[in-house]
């Protein structure tokens, strides 16, 4: 979530952060937007605001699409409306597609500017048990950290999942460690994660697993300035509405950039407020040095 530079020893750091701005009845475009309509405060002192930029249908955005590959076989059929959910972003995005299996991340495609590349190398998820990961933040945290190689700006994952940490056993699904570091290094990079919940061949008839995974994609998606779809404990019939809402919200976000005057390593909670009515903003809680 922090796009930081410099070392400790330095009295002040920039800090970049994604926010998603809502306004009822509208959405202002970028020109309107500056550094005094907004004030931000960080473990309770003000900060300075340096920039805000990318708003709007034209700004490019670095995407990485992410599918665990033991899904339920009906999200195959979502994988065309995935493809054009691609090829219809700004101009200039730049887009990685990867799998989530047993034991590793299979990157289909690097991050390249060819969306049209980027959309054809999706694949239907295997839909087996054999190629569950067990554990889908481990390869989330792989994942965030390509975002290393990609310039600054917007940067967000779209994962497909059913968030459901097994890898300790059944037992320790409340408490998945790994989710908790993936939090920190998508707020360290300033990437948000949205969210799509589908269960699993392994875990869709299991009643207590499923609340489970999804209060963990709601939490990381809550920690890191993004969105949790869900419809109901079932997959979805159709991922055409879960766009349609991704789209508007990349649509109305800006990436902040700002002067922290915290250096210490440790987590440093942040606090935004629009000086201007009827607005909503949509950020994560913090972020971890």
């Amino acid at each position: 979530m922090a796009q930081s530079g410099g070392s400790s020893a330095v009295t002040a750091l920039p800090v970049t952060i994604p926010v998603t701005i809502r306004v009822k009845g509208r959405v202002p475009p970028e020109s309107e937007l500056r550094p005094v309509d907004f004030t931000i405060s960080e473990d309770g002192q003000p900060q300075t605001i340096l920039s805000i930029r990318a708003m709007g249908t034209n700004s490019p955005i670095n995407l990485l699409v992410l599918i665990q590959d033991d899904v339920v076989s009906s999200v195959a059929l979502e994988i065309k409306p995935l493809a054009e959910f691609i090829r219809k972003l700004p101009r200039g995005s730049r887009v990685s597609v990867a799998y989530m299996r047993t034991g590793s991340l299979q990157v289909r495609q690097k991050f390249t500017p060819d969306l049209e590349r980027a959309a054809r190398s999706l694949r239907s998820p295997l839909g087996s048990s054999s190629a569950a990961p067990y554990n889908p933040y481990v390869e989330l945290i792989d994942a965030i950290k390509r975002f290393d190689s990609q310039p600054a700006g917007r940067r967000a994952v779209l994962m497909v999942s059913d968030g459901v940490d097994l890898s300790r056993g059944f037992e320790s699904t409340f408490q998945s460690i790994d989710l908790d570091r993936a939090i920190t290094e998508a707020q360290r990079r300033a990437v948000a994660v949205y969210a799509f919940f589908a269960p699993t061949v392994g875990a869709s008839g299991n009643g207590n697993l499923i609340p489970n995974g999804q209060s963990s994609l709601q939490r990381l998606s809550d920690q890191t300035g993004g969105h949790a779809f869900f419809q109901g404990f079932s997959a979805p019939t159709s991922f055409d509405p879960f766009l349609r809402e991704l789209g508007a919200a990349l649509d109305r976000q800006i990436a902040l950039t700002y002067l922290s005057t915290h250096p210490k390593k440790g987590f440093h909670r942040i606090k935004i407020v629009s000086l201007t009515p009827d607005v909503e903003l949509n950020y994560p809680a913090g972020y971890r040095r």
